[in-house]
């Protein structure tokens, strides 16, 4: 039997390959998605979502961002871990116009998997970090 770990490390390798749908396999049909809006995502809105950021936030000579994971936990049918996503912005994101701005921002995820797939995904990610790279909000004055 696929250990989540192995399930995970198996998406990582498709989404640094530049193979959206593969990676999208991961998750099954009845997905919740939570920490990015709306919340809860059903698979249909990840897809979405990870096209929209997928085609605004390439790798330099990639057209896809790289990830990796770091430190992972498992736990029976559960798999956490922390991850960094790193780019180029190379169009529109989230109401940001084209910067052109090297990226990497960190977060860390929980997925609870079901024959395979993931059912449940909990995610925080720095999107205020990766906003301060891009130059859309002003960095945190030093206290």
């Amino acid at each position: 039997m696929t250990t989540p770990a192995e399930l995970v490390e198996r998406a990582r390798q498709r989404w640094n390959a530049g193979d959206l749908p593969g990676y999208l396999e991961l998750y099954a049909e009845d997905l919740r998605f939570h920490g990015v809006e709306p919340d809860p995502m059903d698979k249909a809105a990840v897809a979405a979502f990870y096209g929209q950021f997928w085609s605004a936030m390439g790798a330099p000579g990639r057209p896809n961002p790289h990830l990796e994971f770091h430190q992972q936990l498992t736990d029976g049918d559960m798999f956490g871990g922390r991850f960094v996503v790193s780019g180029e912005h190379r169009s529109d994101f989230m109401g940001v116009p084209t910067t052109g701005r090297p990226y990497e921002f960190g977060g860390v995820t929980i997925m609870r998997f079901r024959d395979g797939q993931v059912v449940e995904r909990w995610t925080t990610a720095d999107f205020l970090g990766l906003m301060v790279q891009l130059g859309a909000i002003p960095a945190p004055a030093p206290a």
